[in-house]
């Protein structure tokens, strides 16, 4: 018995140091059971759909988790729901949340902030699904012109690998 309890304790504490000492890729691991991992929507940002705003860092975060609160209409052949989106990860440091589409749908998209000066803020969307992030793309970028009644196009309008507009992009919710 006392090996038994001497292999689980010499077990725990290895895997104990690995994730405090930062190996990523058990931490990841972790993340990845626990179905939180970040790791996709960074693979993706390559990808994302890009937008400066001409607005401070700090308003641009709050007014994109007040979007991501806001419920919408989804509607199927049969039903209407409402739901918002459902932010399952935030990363300060990494400037991002990592949201699912909808508290009904678990499709990860991954919002990341840049701040390009003072008075300017790049939002970056990602996600392993191009329905997804043309969607919150669209609501996210929508939403902040609105909010702050910016007039004209932003810098960086519309998707970083698509030159198409973002205009003629328009997602309907089905």
């Amino acid at each position: 018995m006392k090996r038994s309890t001497g292999f689980t304790l010499t077990a725990i504490c290895c895997l104990l140091s690995a994730v405090l000492f930062g190996c990523a890729t058990v931490k990841e691991a972790a993340k990845g059971f626990a179905g939180i991992s970040t790791k996709v929507l960074e693979e993706k940002r390559k990808d994302a759909a890009k937008e400066t705003f001409a607005v401070d860092y700090n308003s641009c975060y709050a007014k994109v988790k007040d979007i991501l609160k806001e419920k919408i209409k989804i509607k199927d052949d049969e039903t209407e729901i409402e739901s918002s989106s459902y932010v399952y990860a935030e990363d300060a440091q990494m400037k991002m949340l990592g949201v699912y589409l909808l508290e009904t749908d678990t499709t990860p998209v991954g919002i990341f902030f840049t701040e390009v000066d003072k008075n300017h803020t790049m939002v970056e969307i990602s996600s392993p699904s191009i329905y997804a992030k043309e969607h919150m793309s669209n609501r996210i970028f929508t939403g902040i012109n609105t909010a702050f009644k910016l007039k004209g196009e932003p810098e960086g309008r519309g998707l970083a690998s698509d030159s198409q507009s973002q205009e003629d992009k328009k997602v309907d919710v089905k």
